[in-house]
C-alpha cells in the first residue's frame, strides 16, 4: 500500500458529478484541480449500508474542506452508471456537492494497493494529498467500519499549519514550539 510521502498515482476515471441528464458525468484526473488539497477516499461498494453515511457525512462537510483549499473525491469500483443509479435512488446522495470516481478497471485502487484481497473492492481507505501530489495521510478501516470525516478535517488543519501540532489538537490552539 502506498504511504505517507509517494506520489499519487496518475489516474483517469469517470466521474459522476450531479444527476442532470447530459452534466452528469466528468473525466478527474491526478491534475484535475491542480494546486489544490485533495481528500480521496474509497469505500467497498454502492448500494450497501455503511458507505452512504460516510459519503453523506463527507458531503455535508464539503464547505469545510472548500474553506481549506481541498477538494474531495470518492471512489469506487463500480462503475459510474451504478453510482448514478445510487445517487438518484437514496436521498442522503442525491445533491452530493463532490464527484463520485469510478475505478471499475480497479487501477487506481490496485496502484495505491487498497483492494481487499478475498472481496475484491476497495477497503475504507481515505488519503490527504498535498497541492504538489504527495500523500500526507493515510487511513484504512476494515470493511465494515466507518471512518469519522470530522478527524480528516482536522489532520487537514493540522497538515497544513507545516507545524508540530500534538494529539487531538484542533485548528486555532497553539501548535508545539521546539525547545
Amino acid at each position: 500500500m502506498l504511504t505517507v510521502g509517494d506520489k499519487l498515482p496518475a489516474f483517469d476515471l469517470q466521474a459522476v458529478v450531479s444527476i442532470e441528464p447530459g452534466s452528469a458525468f466528468k473525466r478527474i484526473t491526478d491534475t484535475s484541480d491542480a494546486g489544490k488539497w485533495k481528500i480521496l477516499f474509497f469505500w467497498p461498494k454502492d448500494f450497501t449500508f455503511v458507505c452512504p453515511t460516510e459519503i453523506a457525512a463527507f458531503g455535508a462537510m464539503n464547505g469545510e474542506f472548500d474553506d481549506r483549499d481541498a477538494v474531495i473525491y470518492g471512489a469506487s469500483t463500480d462503475s459510474e452508471f451504478v453510482h448514478l443509479a445510487w445517487r438518484q435512488n437514496h436521498k442522503d446522495l442525491k445533491a452530493l456537492p463532490f464527484p463520485m470516481l469510478s475505478d471499475i478497471k480497479r487501477e487506481l485502487s490496485a496502484a495505491l494497493g487498497i483492494l481487499h484481497a478475498a472481496e475484491g473492492v476497495c477497503l475504507r481507505a481515505t488519503f490527504i494529498v498535498d497541492p504538489e501530489g504527495i500523500i500526507r495521510f493515510v487511513s484504512v478501516n476494515d470493511l465494515s467500519v466507518g471512518r469519522n470525516p470530522q478527524e480528516v478535517l482536522r489532520v487537514l488543519d493540522a497538515l497544513q499549519t507545516d507545524e508540530l501540532c500534538p494529539c487531538n489538537w484542533q485548528k486555532g490552539e497553539a501548535v508545539l514550539e521546539v525547545a
